[in-house]
C-alpha cells in the first residue's frame, strides 16, 4: 500500500484564494475559514471533509480506503 499524501491545496469557492495545508490524519476537518474572504467552508453533500470538497487531494482515509468506505465511519 502506498503512503497517503498529507498536503492538499484548498481553493475557496467564493474568492478563489488558494492555500496548501497539511491534512490531519486522525480526524476529519469539517470547517475551514478562508484567510482572504473569511468564508467558512463546509463539506459538500456526499463528502466527509473540506479536503474532499475543495482540496487538490482527498483526505488520507479516503486516499487509503476509497470514498465508499470513507472516513469518519
Amino acid at each position: 500500500m502506498s503512503t497517503a499524501v498529507l498536503e492538499s491545496t484548498l481553493t475557496c469557492p467564493e474568492c478563489g484564494y488558494v492555500k496548501t495545508e497539511t491534512m490531519p490524519t486522525d480526524a476529519c476537518q469539517w470547517f475551514y475559514e478562508c484567510e482572504q474572504c473569511c468564508t467558512v467552508l463546509k463539506p459538500q453533500p456526499g463528502d466527509c471533509c473540506v479536503y474532499c470538497s475543495y482540496g487538490s487531494v482527498p483526505c488520507p482515509p479516503v486516499q487509503e480506503h476509497g470514498k465508499q468506505n470513507g472516513c469518519c465511519s
